[in-house]
């Protein structure tokens, strides 16, 4: 076992973890933040999709080790560092009806937030682009894509 410190939502977290941990099951086992979710298990759905130091990134594929000093923000932050309500990536993706079954809802906010926070003002290809790490087999991907547009509309003004 290994100690690692690092923050989660803006929060110092400090855990053991073995060295073949990746950082999906730190989240979801050892902090209990299960929004993160377990589909593949490599790195080709998106289910799983976190940011680390502003950069989207599969947590079923990252090493929890790697976290060590890092920040790491997850679908659950969001609504924390929004005063407990919806951002407004959230609100468009249920006002669009970008969200179904959601499986890969927090997958993809998160890769959308990303996108966002370096980019305000995306194209439709620009965020077919980002979104491509992210699989979601109910909605098509239209009302997924309509749904970050307008948040970024919606965030810009």
């Amino acid at each position: 076992m290994k100690t690692i410190t690092f923050k989660v939502n803006g929060a110092p977290v400090t855990v053991d973890v073995r060295e073949d941990w990746n950082l999906l099951k730190v989240l979801n086992e050892k902090l209990e933040l299960t929004g993160a979710k377990e589909g593949c298990g490599a790195g080709e759905c998106g289910a799983c999709t976190v940011i680390v130091d502003g950069v989207a990134v599969a947590s079923c594929l990252y090493p929890a080790c790697e976290a060590e000093g890092r920040e790491v923000e997850t679908a659950e932050g969001l609504v924390l560092a929004n005063g407990g309500e919806l951002t407004e990536l959230q609100k468009a993706f249920v006002a669009c009806g970008a969200v179904q079954c959601g499986f890969c809802t927090p997958g993809m906010i998160m890769s959308a937030k990303a996108l966002l926070d370096h980019n305000p003002a995306p194209t439709a290809q620009e965020v077919k682009v980002a979104l491509a790490g992210n699989i979601c087999r109910c909605t098509g991907y239209h009302q997924i894509v309509e749904a970050v547009l307008a948040a970024a509309e919606e965030m810009r003004k």
